[in-house]
């Protein structure tokens, strides 16, 4: 399996995971938190996205704003995602090691692969899926099960 395919591979799984969860943060009395985590994992993708293909633009967009309202997280999800499945499609392995200049947090120049940023953006919504979780569960709901594993594990056996 190339790297990329397994890149992609991740991105299907938190796509999956991250729209189960939106529809379970409509059951919230408050979902406010949730939601305003929920935007934040969208406009990360967004703004990484700038940052490797546009560079400029990406300096003026916010890691936090907009904030989408619950009707809208599942839309921008799927409009951030896409791009990513796009390019991670059309590279090569060793086009994604390549590095690309931006502008960071600091102001300063930095680099990284896209390698690199598609596993942080994979990572950061595993971060951010399980403190929305937290917040579902002290809300009085039960979290759906989100684990990779709960993905890829097969019962052995009927009689268990």
């Amino acid at each position: 399996m190339q790297f990329k395919d397994h890149l992609i591979e991740l991105f299907k799984f938190n796509d999956k995971t991250n729209k189960r969860l939106f529809r379970k943060i409509g059951q919230l009395d408050d979902p406010e938190e949730c939601v305003k985590f929920a935007s934040h994992l969208i406009n990360c993708q967004y703004k990484w996205m700038a940052r490797i293909v546009e560079g400029e633009r990406a300096n003026e967009m916010s890691w936090w704003e907009p904030l989408y309202s619950l009707d809208q997280l599942e839309e921008e999800w799927e409009k951030s995602l896409n791009p990513w499945l796009d390019f991670i499609d059309s590279r090569t392995d060793k086009d994604l090691e390549t590095e690309r200049e931006f502008l960071g947090f600091d102001g300063g120049d930095w680099a990284a692969t896209p390698r690199d940023i598609a596993l942080q953006l994979n990572f950061h919504s595993i971060h951010h899926r399980a403190q929305i979780q937290a917040i579902i569960r002290a809300q009085g709901i039960e979290p759906d099960f989100v684990d990779y594993i709960g993905t890829k594990a097969r019962k052995l056996s009927i009689n268990d």
